[in-house]
């Protein structure tokens, strides 16, 4: 189908089940598209190329070409630009040449795709763009969070990447993050963190949102503090007390007006939810010729 591989990511179950939602698999008169099956011929063929209206930073080509190769392995189709790449509005981004109903059908669920990975990407680029410093010092690394749609995370954690952001931790799997629930529980933060410590977690990550809290769980054996909803003046003092000996992340409330800010006191790292939790889609469209 496509050379496209994402670890923990099943690219043609998920063109299959994207597919079928559309067509309406399993229900009542579904499993076609009628208006294609009634309206186009069966052996009509198309051209068609997808450009951009929008500025963007391209991400998800190869899965939207998915798409189209799904309903007709024959197509011919050139992806002109590579993923991760800025490029202006009318740039044309693939070429296709098949089978008009194959396209037809499959033209919605390819753009809802490149269109939503594209708008994350794009979105991603403006925050590390602004936490640059002078000269386009690097200030930071940008990170995304788990706020993502259920059954999307590692598409969208990969868009991020395009858009120039280092992935958090991808689940509930590969890191231990203590917040304030599970310190309320334990007890406290270093009880919490002894807790995981003695579990064997290796990577422990304490939110912490009192500058009191870090040395109880640095003590304890946090591996990254996660400063949460602090001021710059708190920011400042926390990357003081930490001095190097483990990463530090401010997270909450960031903006792309205030993200500067905020990789400028020191910080190692910047999270942001809304990359993923409100970025809008890019502005992608598909035209088709009849052939």
């Amino acid at each position: 189908m496509t050379s496209f591989i994402l670890p923990g990511f099943d690219l043609p179950q998920f063109v299959r089940a994207t597919l079928d939602e559309d067509l309406g698999l399993g229900l009542p008169g579904g499993g076609h598209d009628v208006t294609s099956e009634s309206v186009i011929p069966a052996d009509a063929r198309f051209s068609g190329v997808m450009d951009t209206r929008d500025a963007i930073v391209v991400a998800g080509l190869p899965i939207a070409a998915a798409f189209f190769r799904a309903l007709d392995p024959a197509m011919e189709i050139a992806v002109l630009v590579e993923e991760g790449a800025q490029v202006p509005a009318k740039t044309d981004l693939m070429r296709l040449s098949g089978n008009a109903r194959a396209m037809l059908t499959a033209e919605r669920s390819a753009l809802n795709t490149a269109q939503h990975l594209s708008g994350i990407a794009t979105l991603t680029r403006s925050y590390v763009d602004a936490m640059q410093g002078p000269n386009g010092n690097k200030r930071a690394t940008l990170l995304d969070t788990r706020k993502t749609i259920p059954g999307l995370r590692h598409l969208e954690k990969y868009a991020t990447r395009m858009g120039g952001a280092q992935n958090h931790r991808m689940g509930l799997w590969d890191a231990a993050m203590i917040k304030d629930n599970h310190v309320l529980v334990a007890g406290g933060v270093g009880e919490a963190v002894a807790r995981a410590k003695a579990a064997g977690v290796r990577s422990i990550i304490c939110e912490v949102d009192r500058v009191a809290q870090i040395e109880p769980a640095l003590a304890a054996g946090a591996s990254h503090i996660l400063l949460d909803n602090m001021s710059l003046d708190q920011l400042r003092e926390a990357v003081a007390l930490i001095a190097g000996r483990v990463p530090c992340e401010a997270s909450g409330g960031v903006r792309l007006d205030t993200i500067g800010a905020i990789a400028a006191t020191g910080v190692t790292y910047v999270s942001v939810g809304r990359l993923t939790q409100s970025a809008p889609a890019a502005d992608i469209g598909l035209d088709f010729t009849p052939l």
